[in-house]
């Protein structure tokens, strides 16, 4: 049955058919932290080291590094998410794993963390290689920027594998956790650091004898390229000073190389690199702009939370105008207008913030900081329906829904789509019309039946995710067949959390 089907799906994903083994890995610019057979491996660190800790800048509970479960590798349980146990139990894992890089374009915010849920769920796992399957869940991960959840899964994992630490290492790298990846090294022998790790990993410990004895080592097996050996040298030694960094690194940086140059003084912008490296930039030593820029982009990918970005925005008052300053301006003018209970002030205020993260892309995290506040406040004129439309693009957009008082045909179907029933009112356009008829229970194309007849159900929730992204490019049969999906998998309540997210968030050119 997978073979007979397989095809069709590949159709719906706009991808070609599963290949027979699982695709590489899209996260190109690991560093080459652990010895391959073709590489020289350091000796072993020296398990007596001492490393000072740093914190951690998650907040996501794990289970410890060695309770970790073979079966079912993750975060939380598949109950805490509203997932089943058995999400992936009927599927093959390169099915799976073909299809989350092709995932890469889920803009509405309800998708992105459905999609983060089943990554992190302790759901039994697929059939096929497991170690494949949760390197493929890791790097969908890694390539959307959600460095905490990746270390979250890695940790649930042990990581017990040369690949899987390898992602760890630089996760770590790039949250500023790296003495904590360099203490699990010391534990794990079978695990062989490369040359530049392990001189990297003493340095960090304060063993700079033993890092300049190991550098000494691998310039005399000749391990190192010139750029390599220049960069570990002054990482080393502050007193060599060279005009620039090598290009050849910069050509294929990777968080190892970006943390050593970040050290010598030779910080590189992270602007145009992978929005992973973007969580490097969220630290006290980088400029207030660097971090408010770097939030922003981490914001709009849904890399982090909004809060994170709303206390980059407040951490002093902008002295400059124009761009990032203003969203901040707009913002701690928000909040002040919260607190004095200023109707007219606050009207303004959120007339003013909506036009300024909008404009950035980032009309969600507004919505998911301030929407049921600024709902419940009952602003008159257009301020209260922005208000409205912030609260019905939270996740209480129920509650926001039943307390609304339609003035319109438009706001008449939003509050009887966020309540739970788009059947009471009538649609006011095509994409309204797509949501009403998939709610309606318009019957499914046979392929996305089939999956649920198979009981294919993390595939099926996949499918359904990808048809959306696809429906909301413009194509509004998709966005009716992804609702009748999601709402055939229990999953209802996304499907009209995301359909509120497609009307209601601005069209950014």
């Amino acid at each position: 049955m997978r073979a007979r089907i397989a095809p069709v799906l590949a159709t719906l994903f706009c991808a070609a058919p599963v290949a027979a083994e699982p695709p590489s890995s899209v996260i190109d610019w690991l560093s080459d932290s652990v010895a391959q057979p073709q590489q020289a491996a350091a000796p072993p660190l020296d398990v007596g080291s001492d490393i000072a800790t740093n914190a951690s800048p998650g907040d996501i509970s794990v289970t410890t590094l060695d309770a970790a479960m073979p079966e079912a590798i993750g975060v939380f349980a598949p109950a805490e998410a509203g997932l089943p146990d058995d999400l992936w139990r009927a599927s093959h894992g390169d099915d799976i794993a073909a299809r989350l890089p092709q995932l890469s374009q889920l803009r509405l915010p309800a998708l992105r963390e459905r999609l983060i849920g089943m990554l992190l769920v302790r759901a039994a796992p697929a059939a096929g290689d497991a170690d494949a399957f949760l390197t493929a869940r890791v790097d969908r991960l890694l390539a959307m920027g959600a460095l905490p959840e990746a270390e979250a899964l890695l940790r649930a994992s042990g990581p017990e594998t040369p690949e899987h630490f390898r992602r760890y290492f630089d996760v770590a790298l790039l949250l500023g956790t790296e003495n904590e990846a360099c203490r699990l090294l010391r534990s794990k022998p079978d695990i062989a650091p490369t040359y530049p790790t392990r001189i990297f990993c003493l340095a960090r410990g304060g063993d700079w004898a033993a890092a300049a004895v190991t550098l000494e080592s691998a310039e005399t097996l000749g391990i190192l390229s010139p750029a390599e050996d220049m960069l570990l040298a002054r990482f080393l030694d502050p007193d060599i000073t060279e005009a620039a960094p090598d290009p050849a690194l910069l050509r294929a940086l990777t968080p190892l190389t970006f943390r050593m140059l970040d050290a010598i003084g030779e910080p590189v912008a992270t602007g145009a690199l992978p929005i992973a490296f973007a969580h490097a930039e969220l630290t006290p030593n980088r400029g207030w702009k660097a971090q408010i820029d770097a939030a922003e982009e981490l914001a709009r990918a849904g890399a982090i939370a909004p809060d994170i970005l709303f206390d980059a925005y407040r951490q002093r008052r902008p002295s400059a105008s124009g761009g990032v300053w203003e969203r901040a301006r707009a913002i701690q003018e928000l909040d002040a207008a919260l607190a004095r209970g200023n109707r007219r002030k606050l009207a303004a205020a959120v007339t003013t913030a909506w036009d300024e993260l909008s404009e950035a892309g980032l009309t969600w995290a507004l919505a998911r900081a301030y929407g049921p506040r600024l709902a419940a406040a009952g602003l008159p004129g257009p301020a209260g329906s922005r208000a409205e439309d912030l609260g019905l693009m939270s996740p209480d957009f129920a509650e926001v829904g039943q307390a609304m008082r339609p003035r319109t045909p438009q706001r008449g179907f939003l509050a009887a789509l966020a309540s739970g029933d788009p059947a009471l009112a009538p649609a006011y356009d095509m994409r309204s019309i797509a949501i009403r008829a998939g709610f309606l229970g318009r019957p499914l194309p046979g392929p996305l039946e089939q999956l649920l007849d198979d009981g294919r159900t993390g595939e099926a929730m996949l499918t359904a995710l990808a048809l959306f992204a696809q429906g909301a490019e413009g194509d509004p049969d998709r966005i009716s067949d992804a609702i009748g999906l999601l709402s055939a998998l229990g999953a209802e309540r996304i499907a009209r959390q995301a359909a509120l997210e497609l009307l209601l968030s601005p069209q950014r050119p």
